[in-house]
């Protein structure tokens, strides 16, 4: 690999593996340098235990959106949770953690298992071949958070292109900061109707708990963050999840049996296969030290989770899934107080939607070739063809 394409080495993947450059990387220099075309230096932050403690520390590292924007530029704020440093973060989070506890999920889970039980439904009715992606894992997380914020229907299509737009790197970045202010956009105006007429999903029981002492703004970024994590993520990990069980027959037949430790497996697989392939950038505070390197004041950091989450140290065959390992330790949702909030749903869908598919299609297998992303933070699938 060059060394014009070290900037990218975290995004790059050879199919469900990260590359190996990452590796060696972790082995030889943990922190590394990479160039910037405006002569700045990024460091690429690899082990886990590094990648874990960069991201607990926030009195060191900054999340603030104003450290990436130029002085002078006319970029908006997207706001939410992992561009905000603490008093703010704190405040909106504590408003948002009560909605994700396992009691109040748990109230979801009867509407989570009849939409994942909808859109079986409709590729039984539709018949082989299907596309899993765009007829299983694209639907079912989209219509799930889509509820949780009460977005509506009709309103789903276009926000939820917008949600993939900005993750895709292929055109450049001023495509995906377009996509995040046309989709602010959108949300504040869904925020002004919340208003008049509070419904009954997350936007409307933050109104009626804070009423004025949250800003139109405020609720925007946080449901934008929410939408955004809550359906590109749970998305790749249906895909990628399901490419693998397609791939390991014997564990696909296995998670059938009522009795088999399915959230063990959801774990192992999160760990991985990594969707979220590098954290929201930290900036240091102040001169730093990670891994015998010294970081600058005002130098940007980048933590791999998918590194960190391969790390060797952590135990045998990291690049295997052992769904008899303990996994939750992983960093797949990120660590300390970014980890992502909307975790615990992640986590019941997958828990549902994996053995509900391989229940319904007990034959399921591949019927073409899969169609991985390119150069995307959220790693995943374009397409993937399958019959029965």
């Amino acid at each position: 690999m060059s060394d014009s394409e070290f900037p990218l080495v975290q995004f790059l993947r050879e199919g469900m593996d990260p590359v190996a450059e990452l590796a060696r990387m972790r082995t030889e220099q943990p922190v590394y340098p990479l160039p910037m075309p405006d002569g700045s230096t990024v460091w690429l932050v690899t082990r886990y235990d590094d990648v874990r403690a960069v991201l607990g520390d926030h009195e060191r590292f900054s999340n603030d959106f104003g450290n990436i924007i130029a002085a002078g530029s006319q970029q908006e704020d997207p706001g939410g949770l992992g561009f905000r440093d603490p008093p703010e973060h704190t405040r909106l989070r504590k408003m948002l953690t009560p909605e994700f506890t396992m009691r109040r999920l748990n109230r979801l889970e009867p509407r989570i298992r009849a939409i994942v039980d909808d859109y079986l439904d409709r590729m039984e009715a539709k018949g082989p071949p299907a596309d899993l992606v765009q007829d299983f894992a694209l639907p079912v997380p989209s219509l799930v958070v889509c509820e949780l914020l009460g977005v509506p229907y009709e309103d789903r299509k276009e926000f939820l292109q917008l949600s993939a737009d900005r993750f895709d790197f292929s055109a450049g970045p001023e495509s995906s900061l377009q996509a995040i202010n046309d989709s602010m956009v959108y949300l504040t105006e869904l925020v002004g109707r919340e208003r008049l007429a509070p419904g009954d999903g997350l936007l409307g029981a933050l109104i009626r708990l804070h009423g004025q002492g949250v800003t139109d703004r405020e609720l925007a970024s946080l449901a934008d963050g929410l939408l955004t994590g809550g359906h590109d993520t749970s998305t790749s990990m249906l895909a990628l999840g399901g490419l693998w069980l397609l791939e390991h027959p014997d564990h696909s037949a296995a998670i059938i049996d009522p009795n088999y430790p399915i959230d063990r497996l959801v774990e192992e697989l999160l760990r991985y296969l990594t969707v979220v392939q590098v954290a929201f950038p930290r900036f240091a505070r102040e001169d730093v030290v990670i891994a015998g390197q010294q970081i600058s004041r005002g130098q940007m950091v980048l933590c791999s989770l998918v590194a960190a989450n391969r790390d060797p140290a952590l135990g045998p065959v990291m690049d295997g899934v052992d769904p008899s390992r303990d996994a939750r330790s992983h960093l797949a949702f990120g660590h300390g107080i970014h980890r992502c909030v909307g975790a615990p749903l992640a986590q019941m869908e997958l828990r549902i939607a994996f053995p509900a598919l391989l229940r319904r299609f007990p034959t399921l297998r591949l019927s073409g070739e899969p169609r991985f992303r390119a150069l995307a933070i959220v790693y995943g699938l374009d397409a993937l063809p399958v019959e029965w």
